[in-house]
């Protein structure tokens, strides 16, 4: 790690939801600035470790596992530990969005959005954040949306998975403060990815997403990288519990 160049050389950065869309953004842009990466995926993705070599990492290994389940969590999480012997940087951005009318929602569809896009970063955190304590260093940047202050129709489960989300950064903000921790929220506005080219599918109903948005158009993964790549520098290092949300400047109620 001593070799690399760039503003994260030396750090030691884990992005989960790692093979494709945003995540795989965020992987290569952390790769590109030196840093030693760690992608997990549930999904197989074979090529990404040296895909990010080639981007720019001294270093890079690839998981496969579900960010949702605790064992496997603690498995990759104490992988890494035992490994490097430590996280410096800890990306929350494996999440799942899938709409539907409230009426339609059952109680396992709650619990699944819930533990997908809520539990998993809390299990992450619990298995890393000890670990920068012991350090005093961490930046911790989790994966809110945009969908949480605007009319959002069909999407109750998952507001309510990324507004916890939110809540859960706020109050890890305050307990870790002291030790040179960071934790902070991205809020994405509707960014085109694998996961959400259903909504472009005939090439015009998708337009409404825009039409309240000071940039009318969808967002894409590399226009999130750069307040990435700001929350996770030293330059944030007095900047904790906070929102920071991209999305073309889209009108909000809050």
């Amino acid at each position: 790690m001593a070799d690399a160049k760039g503003p994260k050389a030396g750090r030691v950065a884990l992005v989960t939801g790692a093979a494709a869309g945003i995540g795989n953004a965020f992987a290569r842009r952390l790769a590109f600035e030196g840093a030693t990466l760690i992608a997990v995926d549930r999904t197989s993705a074979p090529s990404l470790a040296s895909d990010l070599k080639m981007c720019g990492a001294p270093a890079a290994q690839f998981y496969q596992a579900d960010v949702s389940d605790e064992l496997q969590v603690r498995q990759f999480c104490g992988a890494v530990l035992n490994q490097f012997g430590r996280c410096d940087i800890l990306v929350n951005n494996a999440g799942i969005s899938r709409p539907a009318p409230f009426a339609e929602i059952t109680l396992n569809d709650f619990r699944h959005m819930m533990s997908v896009n809520m539990e998993s970063v809390f299990l992450t955190c619990r298995q890393l954040v000890p670990s920068m304590i012991g350090h005093k260093y961490g930046r911790i940047v989790n994966l809110a949306s945009g969908t949480f202050g605007i009319v959002a129709a069909n999407f109750t489960h998952y507001i309510a998975s990324k507004g916890a989300v939110i809540g859960f950064t706020r109050g890890l903000a305050t307990d870790v403060g002291e030790h040179g921790i960071t934790v902070n929220c991205i809020a994405p506005g509707l960014t085109r990815t694998p996961a959400t080219e259903f909504l472009f599918a005939d090439g015009h109903s998708h337009t409404r997403f825009f039409e309240n948005r000071a940039i009318k158009r969808p967002g894409a993964p590399d226009d999130l990288v750069g307040a990435l790549s700001f929350l996770t520098s030293d330059d944030s290092a007095f900047m904790t519990g906070q929102t920071l949300i991209v999305d073309g400047g889209e009108l909000r109620s809050i």
